[in-house]
C-alpha cells in the first residue's frame, strides 16, 4: 500500500503478521517516545514488550480468534515511521467495546459482519494511543496514511469494518475527520489534586463519605489481613503461581473462559517486572487475594484481581485503596482502575471519558450505525454530567 504525504514523499504501509517481525527499537520508539508527556508518556500496554508477549503466549493468535495484522508505516529511505496494533477478529470478545447488537442487526440484513479489524490491545480496555506515529513534524500526515491504510486492509480481507478502541482524544477528533464514526464511553479513573498523602485525600471527601472509606479500610484488613506491595526483582514465579489462581477463579465466574494463560504472565514477569506492581493480601501466612497494576510514567493502570477467600471490602482495599496509596507514593498522578463500576464514585474515582472510532463502508449499514451513536453520544454525556453531581468531594473544597 503506496500513499503519499502533502509534501510529495513516497510512504508505504506494510502488513505484518507477527511482532517479532518488528524491529522492537522502531516500535517503542514510535509509541513511547523517549522523554513523551501527555499523550505522549510512557503506557505499558502498547510496548512491544506487552503486545508481544500477548503473542508469544498464545492468548492473541489465529486459533483465538485474533490474527495479527499490524500496519508499519515506511518512510523515505525505509525507516519505520509508525505502527498500528491491529488484528482480523472471527468475533468480538475481549474488547469492552461492544458490538453485537451491530453485529446481529447486520447479519439478520443479509452481511457477514465477521471478519473485522479490530484496533486494540487486546484484553485491555485501557486508554492510549492506538496510531503510533511518535510525535513531532509530519504526525498528522503519517496518522492520515495509516487511517488510509486501514480502510484499504479491510476491503482487502472482505472485513465489515474497522474499529479503534479506548483511543486518545486527540486520535478520535483525527479519525472523525477522515470519516470515521465516533463513539463515547465513560470510566471511573482518580486523580491526584496535590493530596500528597492518602489523609490528604481522605480530607477533600465530604465528612460522610471520609468516613465511609476509612471504615471499609478498617473492614478490609479485619481478621489479620496484610498487604504487600511487590514490583521488579520480589516478583517471583510462586507469586504468578498464586496470582494466576486468583485470575482463574474471577474469570471463570465473570466470564465463563478467561483471556489469559499462565505462559503470558511469566513472560511480562520477565520484561516488565519494574512496570508491574503487583497487590497482594495474606492471611495466617497465605496469599488469598491480590491485583495486578501496570505502571506508566504519569498512571496506575489497574488490571486484574482475584481472591480465594472472601473478605467484606477486601477488593475495595487491594484495587481501588491500595493503588491511591501507590500512587501517592511514586509521584503518580493518575490511576486508571479497569472498566466499567459506578461504585468506584464513592471511593474517589471520577467519570471520565472513553473513546472509539468505526470505519463502515457499507453505506445503509453506515447510516444506521452513524444515527444510534449520535443518541448514544449524548446519553453518555448527560450520564457522566449526572453521576459526575454525586462525586465525594466537599462542594467547597479542592
Amino acid at each position: 500500500m503506496d500513499h503519499e504525504t502533502e509534501d510529495s514523499e513516497a510512504v508505504r504501509v506494510q502488513v505484518v503478521s507477527a511482532m517479532t517481525d518488528i524491529d522492537r527499537a522502531d516500535w517503542d520508539r514510535c509509541a513511547n517516545p523517549q522523554g513523551g508527556s501527555g499523550p505522549f508518556s510512557y503506557n505499558p500496554f502498547i510496548s512491544w514488550d506487552f503486545l508481544e508477549a500477548l503473542e508469544a503466549s498464545g492468548a492473541v493468535s489465529a486459533e483465538t480468534g485474533w490474527l495479527p495484522r499490524h500496519l508499519m508505516l515506511e518512510g523515505p529511505g525505509g525507516k519505520a515511521a509508525g505502527f498500528v496494533p491491529c488484528y482480523l477478529k472471527s468475533h468480538s470478545q475481549g474488547e469492552y467495546v461492544f458490538d453485537y447488537g451491530w453485529a446481529d442487526a447486520y447479519e439478520r440484513a443479509g452481511g457477514d459482519y465477521y471478519p473485522k479489524l479490530q484496533v486494540s490491545v487486546p484484553f485491555t480496555p485501557v486508554p492510549g494511543r492506538r496510531i503510533l506515529v511518535g510525535s513531532g513534524d509530519g504526525a498528522a500526515e503519517r496518522r492520515q496514511a495509516l487511517a488510509v491504510a486501514l480502510a484499504e486492509l479491510a476491503s482487502r480481507h472482505r472485513a465489515s469494518s474497522v474499529h479503534v478502541t479506548f483511543l486518545s482524544e486527540e486520535e478520535w477528533n483525527a479519525l472523525g475527520d477522515f470519516g470515521y464514526l465516533q463513539r463515547t464511553d465513560q470510566q471511573f479513573h482518580w486523580q491526584d489534586r496535590g493530596f500528597g498523602t492518602f489523609d490528604g485525600f481522605l480530607d477533600s471527601l465530604a465528612s460522610r463519605k471520609r468516613k465511609a472509606v476509612r471504615k471499609e479500610r478498617a473492614r478490609a484488613l479485619e481478621d489479620g489481613i496484610t498487604i504487600e506491595w511487590l514490583t521488579g526483582s520480589d516478583i517471583k514465579e510462586d507469586h504468578w503461581d498464586v496470582f494466576y489462581e486468583f485470575y482463574m477463579d474471577t474469570g471463570s465466574r465473570k466470564w465463563g473462559r478467561p483471556y489469559l494463560n499462565r505462559t503470558f504472565f511469566s513472560l511480562i514477569g520477565e520484561r516488565m517486572a519494574d512496570r508491574i506492581l503487583l497487590v497482594m493480601a495474606k492471611r495466617n501466612g497465605r496469599y488469598i487475594a491480590g491485583a495486578l497494576n501496570m505502571i506508566g510514567s504519569d498512571t496506575l493502570y489497574g488490571r486484574n484481581w482475584g481472591c480465594n477467600e472472601h473478605h467484606d471490602c477486601l477488593h475495595f482495599e487491594v484495587c481501588y485503596y491500595q493503588a491511591i496509596d501507590f500512587a501517592l507514593a511514586n509521584g503518580l498522578s493518575r490511576v486508571e482502575a479497569g472498566a466499567q463500576g459506578d461504585h468506584k464514585l464513592a471511593r474517589g474515582y471520577l467519570p471520565t471519558t472513553t473513546y472509539s472510532a468505526h470505519y463502515i463502508p457499507d453505506p445503509n449499514f453506515r447510516r444506521a450505525i452513524d444515527d444510534y451513536l449520535k443518541r448514544e453520544r449524548r446519553q453518555v454525556a448527560w450520564e457522566q454530567q449526572a453521576i459526575a453531581e454525586h462525586a465525594p468531594f466537599k462542594k467547597t473544597g479542592v
